[in-house]
């Protein structure tokens, strides 16, 4: 699987995460297509990672196995339009666009039998730590699940849902999720600060807290609900701090403002979804 033919339309962030991961996990970068109309960036990526630049979207697909569509979801419409007249039937498509959902791709390749791969990364994949939920038409094939995997497991954690509708949840957790994260540490930063620290020293404890926090969640057997029993103590500063986050409903809040965002995702998919020619 490491020596198929891997072709990304587009060259911004995402896909420069997902070529250096693939490198890294020894992928060969002489068979990386990379076509973007930024010339650039594709400088900048030919430079640091020696793989094929084109600014020919067709010449970029032509001897791929697998093209990965990793431009904005305004544009992937007429970038798959493009590409349609010259698909084949043993291509697989990924689409890491946000909110595009599996019919409205099927509808514009307009292709029988084309197997489609829908994946939804997020930010953190730019340091090999992201959360990539991945959906599948019919149409792909044993092999084409397992290199989708592969190549999404480069840069952090790929599981499969079975529901596509499941989307939207996983777009306002995950997608979204490195946001709520990083308002936390704000918020941590500046408490600290208010009660005193300076602001490097602030800023240093929140980040480590978080990380550390993380790390002890993904190597422990345990369930958060107990890592954070073992460290509240009865009467001590901890769970006096945890009261005020009960007492504000904090988890009242996630809840809804999940829900916000999945709603917000339904939204902008059957905006993106609609044909405009």
């Amino acid at each position: 699987m490491k020596q198929c033919t891997i072709a990304f339309i587009g060259g911004g962030n995402m896909a420069r995460s997902l070529i250096g991961g693939l490198i890294s996990n020894q992928f060969i970068a002489e068979n990386i297509h990379v076509s973007d109309a930024n010339t650039e960036a594709l400088d900048n990526l030919a430079s640091r990672y020696n793989v094929k630049t084109f600014t020919d979207n067709l010449a970029a697909i032509a001897d791929a196995d697998v093209v990965i569509l990793a431009v904005k979801p305004q544009q992937l419409q007429s970038v798959i339009r493009q590409i349609s007249p010259a698909w084949q039937q043993d291509k697989l498509l990924i689409s890491i666009a946000a909110g595009i959902r599996l019919d409205d791709i099927t509808r514009w390749l307009d292709f029988e039998g084309a197997a489609i791969v829908r994946a939804m990364p997020n930010t953190p994949s730019l340091v090999q730590a992201g959360a990539t939920a991945l959906c599948a038409n019919d149409y792909v094939t044993t092999e084409q699940h397992e290199l989708a995997e592969s190549m999404l497991r480069a840069v952090g954690l790929a599981l499969w849902i079975s529901d596509e509708k499941q989307m939207d949840a996983v777009t306002a957790l995950s997608g979204s999720g490195p946001a709520y994260f990083f308002l936390v540490l704000e918020a941590l930063q500046t408490a600290g600060m208010e009660l005193g620290l300076p602001e490097e020293t602030a800023r240093l404890l929140a980040l480590e807290t978080g990380f550390g926090a993380a790390k002890m969640a993904l190597e422990s057997d345990e369930s958060a609900c107990v890592l954070r029993q073992r460290v509240t103590s009865p009467g001590g500063t901890t769970e006096r701090a945890l009261d005020v986050f009960e007492d504000g409903d904090l988890r009242g809040l996630f809840n809804k403002a999940l829900t916000a965002a999945a709603q917000r995702a339904d939204e902008l998919a059957e905006q993106l979804g609609q044909d405009y020619d």
